[in-house]
């Protein structure tokens, strides 16, 4: 019986956490979405106008969904790949060396 009462907490437990972990992922996705029919709301738009808003409001990328801008740095380091990209080994290694050092 203990074993019973045991593994039946042990299996709440374990299903409370899926769920708060399931809601934490839907958060981002409802309140884009809670944003867009706030925003079609404001503009008093309804039927085929409404729609084609939605959908463009929920396909668009949000703030900070943006890929991260990279440095000189990173450039120069992606450009020396894509040059030594068919070399191995020592000549690749050299290829690399020379070509972040100009």
């Amino acid at each position: 019986m203990k074993k019973f009462l045991m593994l039946t907490a042990l299996c709440l437990s374990m299903a409370s956490c899926l769920t708060a972990h399931a809601e934490a992922d839907k958060a981002p996705k409802e309140s884009k979405m809670g944003q867009c029919h706030k925003t079609a709301k404001a503009k008093n738009l309804a039927g085929d106008e409404r729609k084609a808003f939605m959908k463009e409001c929920l396909s668009a990328k949000g703030p900070g969904t943006e890929p991260a801008k990279t440095s000189p740095q990173e450039d120069a380091m992606n450009a020396c790949k894509a040059e030594a990209q068919k070399l191995k080994g020592n000549a690749r290694q050299e290829k690399m060396r020379a070509c972040l050092k100009s």
